[in-house]
């Protein structure tokens, strides 16, 4: 199988229309009490908009992007993008690498962890470990088409797997990742374990079997359950009624602005304007934006009740624990029930659903530290 380059080229007429229908926007009262209550302030949500409509350069942001390789692969009957940053330097021990996003995100959130993890010496860190970077959008996320069968998380483990060994050509490789590249990557060591050297998650596993739970675990869940009373509409309409919410987010810039960006705001470790440059949230949106596909990023929502109980993850495994509300207090005992190989659990000093992008470099030294150890 073979893979070929490909760059991003925006037509003008499609950022003309995008330009054009911010300057009509018609903004919406907020119901919440200023803190974000009922969602997204309007105050702020206007304050992104001017930003975008006035200020942000997506030239620039695109000529940036095609710096990076990048390429699409077929895999599995349909289209798979992915930026490759081949490990730099002389380093003692190179380990190919996936790093996986979930939603709402894209390919973008992992390119500056990336860099760091390909050549650690051009950021001062140790350079006895280099690796050999691949960060795909996942199937039906912006560039990579949306495949015509079920979107599991093992079915994403296939498309990912065929990328690193049948296309990239890898005997053996790493993964790491949150949400539903976490989730992918879970399968990758339950179905590839003999081809995986191991894994490590943002977000813990969590086993697919819950009976005779201990008092610690079973108010770990209760707390799950119960923040997601308040979190999770934005789920249940995506998994529901995926193509009703998408016809007003595709239709709609600022719909589509407002819908992302309201769950950054809850998922990062911190204040979001603190914790994540504006232009990379504007852009971000922008590739949602030109390439149509918030409605097809909705598919594994949709697709949900249909993945299979997953079996104890066999590869070796580590956590680096997201410090986000919902995994606050994870039991580790939870985490040794869905992996059979728990080699680390750690929780991050600092950074949330978005560690990769919002603390980097320390999420940089836990993967090499992690992995550095599984090759000993």
């Amino acid at each position: 199988m073979t893979a070929e380059p490909f760059r991003i080229d925006v037509p003008d007429s499609v950022l003309d229309d995008l330009r054009e229908r911010l300057a009509r926007t018609r903004y919406a009262p907020s119901l919440g009490d200023g803190t974000r209550s009922g969602g997204m302030d309007a105050a702020e949500l206007r304050g992104l908009v001017e930003a975008w409509a006035n200020d942000y350069d997506w030239r620039a942001e695109e000529a940036r992007l095609n710096s990076y390789d990048q390429y699409l692969a077929e895999v599995n009957g349909h289209r798979l993008h992915y930026v490759r940053i081949p490990a730099a330097g002389s380093a003692d021990t190179r380990i190919p690498l996936l790093l996986l996003h979930g939603w709402p995100s894209a390919y973008t959130e992992y390119l500056p962890l990336g860099e760091r993890l390909a050549n650690p010496a051009a950021f001062g860190s140790d350079a006895r470990v280099a690796f050999d970077v691949v960060i795909p959008s996942l199937p039906g996320f912006v560039f990579s088409d949306l495949p015509d069968r079920s979107l599991t998380r093992q079915a994403i483990a296939d498309d990912l797997h065929e990328l690193m060994t049948g296309v990239l050509g890898y005997d053996r490789y790493a993964a790491f990742g949150g949400d539903i590249g976490g989730g992918a990557a879970t399968w990758l060591g339950v179905d590839h374990a003999d081809r995986l050297i191991g894994v490590q998650l943002l977000h813990a596993p969590f086993p697919s079997d819950t009976s005779d739970l201990s008092d610690e675990e079973q108010t770990f869940l209760d707390a799950v359950d119960e923040y997601d009373e308040d979190d999770g509409g934005y789920s249940e309409i995506m998994g529901t009624r995926p193509d009703t919410i998408a016809a007003a987010l595709n239709d709609s810039p600022v719909g589509l602005l407002a819908w992302i960006v309201d769950k950054w705001q809850d998922w990062v470790d911190g204040d979001l304007e603190r914790v994540i440059d504006r232009d990379t949230l504007l852009t971000l949106v922008t590739l949602y934006w030109v390439t149509d596909s918030i409605g097809s990023s909705f598919r594994q929502y949709f697709d949900y009740p249909q993945n299979t109980p997953r079996p104890p993850i066999a590869a070796p495994v580590g956590v680096y624990l997201s410090r986000e509300p919902v995994m606050d207090g994870f039991p580790r005992s939870l985490a040794e029930r869905a992996a059979a190989d728990l080699r680390e659990f750690e929780v991050a000093p600092a950074g949330g659903h978005f560690a990769g992008l919002e603390r980097p470099e320390q999420t940089a030294d836990a993967i090499r530290r992690y992995f550095g150890s599984l090759l000993g």
